[in-house]
């Protein structure tokens, strides 16, 4: 086997034990036109990744009308933007609208509280 090979092969593992190694993710239903959808991209979208409540969920995005099968929620999302708390494709809880960077913030540390097994930060 080439060091090349070897190289890429031990980059695809370590990728994959990364992902696996983080056991929730903040997943944020959303849908074209959605006012609110574009005030939250805005306004915390390009910082999210880089806040440590991004490194606790990082966030996926899915489309209203194209839900993932691999989502277990516990209710069919029917608002946008709704937030979902999900781990191992099970929905721990949500948020549901957007009312501005403070409110957003401050739900999202209190359902990341609320299961802090779930959501601690991975070494």
């Amino acid at each position: 086997m080439s060091i090349v090979r070897s190289c890429f092969i031990g980059t695809v593992l370590a990728s994959a034990l990364a992902f696996s190694a983080q056991a929730a993710q903040l997943v944020m239903v959303e849908q074209d036109g959605c006012h609110w959808c574009a005030q939250w991209n805005k306004e915390i979208s390009p910082q999210y990744p880089k806040t440590a409540e991004g490194e606790r969920a990082p966030l996926r995005r899915v489309d209203l009308r194209d839900l993932p099968a691999d989502i277990e929620f516990a209710s069919k999302p029917v608002f946008t933007p709704t937030f979902v708390l999900v781990e191992d494709g099970k929905e721990l809880g949500r948020l549901e609208g957007y009312g501005g960077d403070q409110f957003f913030w401050f739900l999202l540390g209190k359902l990341l509280d609320a299961h802090p097994v779930a959501t601690q930060k991975q070494p």
